[in-house]
């Protein structure tokens, strides 16, 4: 976060046309609507861990430090398909910001979350961060999610995320690098999820829009 799209690096960049063309799939099993849904009125903030076993799978267990904050709202959906991908979507950013935290590319909860080109990039985008020696403290807030699904194995995932009130901070000489107040710094993430044969919504490809949410 040095800079207004550090935490969103080209690196986590993907093809916008495979995003449109999941769009454009409908709502459902049985929707032929292509209608991005929201996810609801309500908020939450992240849980503390996410060993819930959704579909009989166990999720790893993931933990951010007190000092970085990822607050989610919104993220609730009466839906079960709409809310298993929100619950997976939201797991699979906070596995990389734990990741971050950890200094640790090769992240099994990263690995989980993430498959294929998603997941090399992701590592790659970490290990940005342990080359610099840089963690993560402040405050996420992550809001406005809209799925859509389509069939029974692709999702379309988009989200808000502000990363104005948070901060790098380098392991070795504590520099905190706040990052810029900027239109910038509010991203929109578009997401192509599929669904795993274990039944995990795994993200399988990441555009980022920087200054894409108002």
């Amino acid at each position: 976060m040095n800079r207004p799209t550090r935490l969103v690096s080209t690196a986590l960049a993907a093809s916008a046309a495979l995003l449109l063309t999941a769009c454009g799939s409908g709502g459902g099993d049985d929707s032929s609507s292509d209608k991005i849904e929201g996810a609801g009125d309500g908020g939450s903030k992240a849980s503390a861990s996410a060993s819930a076993k959704p579909g009989g799978t166990e999720r790893p267990e993931i933990k951010l430090p007190a000092e970085f904050r990822a607050n989610f709202a919104g993220w609730t959906n009466s839906d079960p398909k709409l809310q298993a991908v929100l619950d997976d979507g939201k797991e699979e950013l906070r596995a990389k910001y734990a990741a971050i935290i950890e200094a640790d590319p090769n992240s099994k909860a990263v690995a989980f979350y993430d498959a294929g080109s998603s997941l090399s990039t992701a590592r790659k985008w970490i290990k940005g961060f342990v080359e610099t020696d840089d963690s993560l403290i402040g405050e996420i807030k992550v809001y406005d999610p809209k799925v859509n699904v389509s069939g029974k194995d692709a999702a379309v995932f988009f989200y808000c995320v502000d990363e104005r009130e948070s901060s790098t901070k380098n392991r070795r000489t504590k520099k905190v690098t706040a990052t810029p107040d900027t239109p910038e710094s509010v991203l929109q993430y578009r997401a192509r999820l599929t669904k795993s044969e274990q039944g995990v919504w795994q993200t399988v490809s990441l555009e980022t829009v920087p200054g894409g949410c108002k």
